[in-house]
């Protein structure tokens, strides 16, 4: 969807000469006489924006209000995150339309070479709502999200063409990415030890260290078995939003777009987004459903059991992302509250599923 259009620095340079020519970029002629342009969130990472566009007739089929995602204005925080920037733009290019997971349909994206500068015009799924990190969600919403996240595994599994995605790394059997993310994970756990360790129960520290530095081990176990498919990476409930009026979930911010056992996902989102009681009353039926619906999208060779395994073993995805986002990213009272509620949710997942003694038991 690339064309020769200069890609906006900000919001004043999304005027309706730019939305015009964007949306027309795939041969479909409409005329914007107008726009309106609003922030959206805070943008630690990069710029949000909705598009209120006053079109000339209403002859289209073009939407009311639309989302565009820009490059962070702090040349410094777009520095340090381009590569999330390319995987982004890579997965509406490339991937979405070749899964079924819901996501905001891309109606113009474009992309320098080193990511530096991007531009991602999205549908506005308003008034669908974020999820809440903290305050976690029902079992409803959960086996909501686990099986629109089957509609991302189920349709890549163990397709070889993703393996070509230059984005997904580190990619399944590179033992060599596997030893360099051991080493980076270490050094992240120690920095986050050093940032919130104090507001951490002493059991939930030896968890998150020991889980770390296992990092290594389980990547390469996890090549060893065979299975893979794209993973979203920060597959949890502020990455969601959720519609109440047609009960539908939509997934977004996939700049963390990777490939490797699936279950990675799936471990991920139980472990973070649900009180540890809700989590183990409910783990077994989401597993299940999530099992399910793979198989309705046509996985087979895959039995309920080896779901069950790769659920437990998937499980330091969860601290892994947490370490890294905490030891890495610019610090806020609310990232830190994130983090803190993620940590003692996973540590305490892991512990419950033996995922220590299933690695040491493949390493």
């Amino acid at each position: 969807m690339s064309t020769t259009l200069p890609i906006p620095r900000g919001a004043a340079d999304v005027t309706h000469h730019w939305l015009q020519a964007a949306l027309g970029s795939n041969g479909v002629t409409v005329v914007v006489e107008d726009v309106e342009v609003a922030p959206i969130g805070t943008g630690q990472t990069g710029a949000t924006f909705r598009i209120t566009p006053r079109y000339a007739d209403a002859e289209h089929d073009f939407p009311s209000t639309f989302v565009i995602k820009l490059p962070a204005g702090d040349d410094g925080v777009r520095a340090g995150v381009t590569l999330g920037y390319l995987s982004e733009v890579a997965f509406y290019r490339n991937a979405a339309e070749q899964t079924s997971v819901p996501t905001p349909r891309c109606f113009y994206s474009d992309i320098t070479e080193d990511g530096a500068e991007f531009a991602l015009l999205l549908s506005d799924l308003s008034p669908a709502i974020p999820g809440d990190q903290v305050a976690g969600c029902d079992t409803v919403a959960a086996r909501q999200a686990v099986t629109a996240l089957a509609g991302l595994h189920g349709p890549s599994w163990c397709d070889p063409r993703w393996l070509d995605l230059a984005v997904a790394m580190p990619k399944p059997g590179d033992t060599a990415a596997a030893g360099g993310l051991g080493d980076v994970a270490r050094m992240a756990a120690g920095i986050t030890l050093d940032k919130l360790g104090t507001r951490m129960d002493r059991r939930d520290r030896d968890t998150f260290r020991d889980a770390l530095n296992l990092v290594t081990p389980w990547l390469r176990a996890e090549a060893d078995t065979g299975r893979f498919a794209l993973l979203h990476g920060d597959y949890r409930l502020d990455n969601l939003m959720f519609d109440s009026a047609t009960d539908r979930v939509s997934v977004v911010d996939w700049q963390t777009l990777g490939i490797g056992l699936p279950a990675r996902d799936l471990a991920y989102f139980t472990a973070t987004s649900l009180d540890p009681d809700t989590r183990a009353a409910a783990e077994h039926g989401l597993v299940d459903a999530y099992h399910r619906t793979l198989l309705d999208f046509g996985v087979t060779g895959y039995t309920p059991e080896t779901c069950w395994q790769d659920y437990r073993f998937g499980m330091v995805q969860a601290p892994l992302i947490v370490a890294l986002g905490a030891a890495f990213a610019t610090p806020t009272a609310r990232g830190e509250e994130i983090f803190l509620v993620m940590l003692e949710r996973s540590c305490r997942a892991i512990r419950e599923l033996g995922t220590l003694a299933l690695i040491d038991a493949a390493a």
